[in-house]
């Protein structure tokens, strides 16, 4: 597929907004000015159907959808095709929200009303980024055991199941997965988090881990296999 910047190239782009107005009145024609065609989407459903039929490069998309949340919608774009491009565009413009965004895949995270030279300038720069053939499917995954992707920022079941991991389940994770099967103290965990070890408050750990859990139980059937072991640690237990 060619890029936007290539001779006589197109960026194949989805606008997921349920915001007709916006959508259909304004920034679908608005872009188009910029030679930027765009297909427009209402549901999260949508989006997911035409994944299988066309290929796109980004698909730019809002958190209040009426069938399922953005941030959900961004955690599954980047299992179902972990190089393409996604802009987050929305009206939610507090910093806890951005941080989630940004932390759970999101390439990009613009607030409404967004000017129309910012968010064609945001997509030119991405465009620039994203990897040849950025939609292809990604390769189904059967390992024989849990491990992180090369880039670390996903972890596979047993069974391929791919979970998105923020910066600091990552870490944790491999942390634990390096020194799998032997206990692992709190403190070595929070200088794998943190370089303020004196400051950080090793109850976050449990915080950490009860997140993590969490997320697996619905991404996955398989358990994580962390056990904590009381005044010590945690151990991650090879299956």
């Amino acid at each position: 597929m060619s890029r936007l910047g290539a001779p006589n190239g197109s960026l194949a782009i989805a606008l997921l907004e349920d915001d007709l107005v916006l959508r259909d009145r304004i920034l679908v024609p608005q872009l188009a000015d910029y030679g930027l065609p765009v297909e427009p989407l209402t549901t999260a459903a949508e989006l997911y159907q035409r994944l299988g039929e066309a290929e796109f490069d980004i698909v730019v998309l809002d958190v209040g959808l009426p069938d399922e949340d953005g941030f959900a919608v961004t955690q599954r774009l980047r299992m179902l095709r972990p190089g393409i491009g996604v802009v987050m565009l929305t009206g939610r413009n507090d910093t806890t929200n951005r941080v989630r965004g940004l932390s759970e895949g999101a390439d990009a995270y613009l607030t409404k009303p967004v000017e129309i030279e910012v968010l064609v300038a945001t997509l030119q720069s991405l465009a620039r980024r994203i990897p040849a053939g950025a939609d292809a499917p990604a390769p189904m995954l059967k390992p024989t055991h849990w491990s992180l992707d090369p880039k670390g920022w996903r972890l596979v079941d047993p069974g391929g199941a791919a979970i998105l991991l923020t910066k600091s389940e990552r870490k944790f994770v491999a942390c634990l997965l390096e020194h799998h099967d032997d206990v692992v103290d709190r403190e070595t965990l929070a200088r794998a988090l943190t370089t303020e070890v004196y400051d950080f408050d090793l109850h976050r750990l449990d915080n950490l881990l009860h997140r993590l859990r969490r997320k697996v139980r619905q991404a996955t059937d398989v358990p994580l296999p962390v056990t904590a072991v009381h005044g010590e640690g945690y151990v991650w237990v090879s299956g």
